[in-house]
Parts: C-alpha cells; structure tokens; sequence
C-alpha cells in the first residue's frame, strides 16, 4: 500500500479516494448535470467523481469554488493562489497546498516565495503585500475571530482593496471547508512510477 504524502511540496499529487467514485459511464443524469461545469480546465477528475454522490451540492459547490478562485476584478489570481496555499498549510491539506503553490509558481514564474514559504511557513521572508496576505489568510485558518482591526489595517497599509481583502477572506474560507472535506474523502500519494 502505497503512504500518503505527508510534507508540503510543490508536485502535485495523486488524489486517492477513501470512497468509490461514481462512474462516469453509470452516472445519473442529476449526477451528469451536476459534473457540467469542473473547477478546472483538467476535466472531471476522482475529486469531482466522489462529489458527484452529492450532485445537489455539488451543482452548487462548484459555481462557488469557480466563482471565489476565478472571478475578475479584487485579489490578482496569483494572490488569491497565496490565499488557498496559507490556508491549506495551516489545515495541513497536502494536496490543495500542491495544487495551489504549484499554480502560483506558474503565475508568477518565480518560485523563491513558495520555497520560502514551504520551509519557514508564516516566519518566511516575503514582501510586505505576501507576507500580510499569507498572514491573514493563515489568521484565519487557524481562528478566525482573532483575526482583528490590526490585521485588516495591514493588508490596507501594503494596499489592499476592501474587493481585494473580501477575496482573500472568501478563499481562507472556501479552504477551510475544501481542504477538511478533501482530508476526510481521500489522501494524497505519489504517481505510479
């Protein structure tokens, strides 16, 4: 049996489910409605397959995620990939950390800032805008009232908007919820060689 990947990593891993995922050729017409439109570009994976047991909220939580992660306008989509990676860190949800610092790297082309982040999580080096993002969007994640005036002040003192600051508390949120669900419906391991 192969063990699940356990320390943070920009490789993106295998998702294996704990719960049989629907199958594609045998799927409801509910289920098939609800699997229309994928958080992604990748196409409907074993994640959105195990969803797909719930269509109902998984018709609803897909929109959602898609409208958090992709809208236009507040938070620069490398910034809010910042987000989904603090907040996965502190729910030490190996896959979504993965997912998101690989496509921050990606955005950014430069991938100091997660190696940073990856080997001295909220005590990295970043500039003052990434550490304050970083910073509350962990706050959050780990206690969400304790996150305070000061903290908001210091996202508007690097120069977040009140759009940007919404964004970022949308996807603390949203991983909130994601990284737990994903935690207890499958684990991440390395691809077959």
């Amino acid at each position: 049996m192969t063990e699940p990947i356990t320390e943070f990593t920009t490789v993106i891993p295998r998702w294996k489910p704990r719960v049989t995922p629907v199958e594609l050729d045998k799927a409801t017409e509910e289920q098939l409605e609800a699997m229309k439109v994928t958080p992604s570009d990748t196409g409907v994976g074993e994640y959105v397959l195990v969803l797909a047991h719930d269509p109902k909220t998984l018709k609803e939580r897909t929109p959602l995620f898609n409208g958090i992660m992709y809208s236009h306008g507040g938070l620069a989509r490398a910034e809010t990939e910042l987000g989904a990676v603090a907040a996965s860190m502190v729910n030490r949800c190996i896959y979504c950390a993965a997912v998101h610092s690989n496509r921050y790297n990606q955005l950014t082309k430069d991938e100091t800032v997660i190696e940073r982040i990856f080997d001295a999580g909220e005590a990295a080096e970043l500039d003052p805008r990434q550490k304050a993002i970083f910073n509350f969007a962990a706050k959050l994640s780990e206690c969400p009232s304790e996150a305070g005036k000061a903290d908001m002040q210091q996202l508007i003192d690097t120069g977040l908007g009140m759009d940007e600051i919404f964004d970022l508390v949308l996807t603390a949120s949203l991983f909130g919820w994601a990284n737990r669900l994903m935690h207890v419906l499958g684990d991440p391991i390395p691809h077959d060689p």
